[in-house]
């Protein structure tokens, strides 16, 4: 049985475009994910910045739903493998001891490796591929995955710390970030999630469900595109940024990049349930 493999993401500062959440949120519902932890808001959060919600169900009573974080259990169809799914609102206080508790639960799951998933905005067109970069500051990731350590200094999100604790505590970190266009930065970003999910699709090992993505992130560029036509400035920015990126090295066109989406493709249309490739870490 492969090891088990915690997928994190957050909203707030580390998700533009709430594409790292969706992600997180279409493998839940389509694996029937079952929450096993719960973190209570009450010391985290500064309820002025994140309020509490007041809705009707679908009986007609009102309810009050606060900022959370769950931690809940998956198995994938394919291989069995125990997947753990972290999502929540990132915190306003106490970090350190939010990670610590997220840790916990992930230490009696039997927890191997932390994947952090997160999305941020960029100067990149929304005409082209979404990038997409995995990172791992552990060499036996970096062996295994074929990526490579982090350069980024400055700020951190809450994704960087719990990285940063997993680490501490021996578990292996991957982070995943996708680059949204920072001019259509407002939630929701298909092409982003689908983008992330079919890099998630390499760690995991086998196919992601993605739903209706791939038709809607294609109305949103067509919208996006419609927008953009609009607008001579915006369209010639956009015709700028497209340059940029077309005249840059393309990892996508890559020999073994080509290889790996071709390897997608065959587990996708497999039926019988063949076993799917597995990164091989764990504990």
């Amino acid at each position: 049985m492969p090891p088990t493999l915690l997928l994190a993401a957050f909203e707030g500062w580390n998700d533009a475009g709430s594409s790292a959440t969706q992600a997180l949120e279409y493998i839940a519902e389509a694996w029937d994910a079952e929450v096993v932890h719960e973190v209570d808001p009450q010391g985290y959060h500064d309820f002025q910045v994140n309020r509490p919600v007041v809705s009707t169900d679908s009986t007609g009573r009102r309810t009050l739903s606060w900022p959370s974080t769950t931690v809940s259990v998956a198995r994938t169809p394919v291989t069995g493998r125990r997947v753990v799914l972290v999502r929540g609102v990132e915190p306003s206080f106490r970090w350190r001891s939010y990670c610590e508790e997220i840790l916990d639960a992930a230490a009696d799951l039997d927890v191997g490796t932390v994947v952090c998933v997160g999305a941020l905005l960029a100067d990149v067109p929304h005409t082209r591929p979404i990038p997409v970069q995995a990172s791992s500051d552990d060499t036996r990731v970096q062996a295994l995955l074929g990526v490579e350590g982090s350069d980024y200094e400055g700020p951190s999100g809450i994704v960087g710390v719990l990285a940063h604790m997993a680490a501490d505590r021996g578990l292996h970190p991957v982070s995943v970030w996708a680059a949204v266009p920072h001019y259509v930065a407002q939630p929701p970003s298909p092409k982003a999630t689908l983008a992330l999910l079919t890099k998630l699709e390499e760690l995991v090992g086998e196919p992601l469900p993605v739903g209706e993505l791939p038709e809607d992130s294609r109305a949103w560029q067509d919208g996006v595109d419609e927008l953009a036509g609009q607008d001579p400035d915006v369209a010639e920015y956009v015709h700028q940024l497209e340059q940029v990126k077309d005249t840059a090295e393309l990892p996508e066109a890559t020999g073994e990049a080509i290889a790996q989406e071709f390897e997608r493709y065959l587990r996708r249309r497999d039926t019988g349930g063949e076993k799917g490739g597995d990164p091989g870490f764990g504990r």
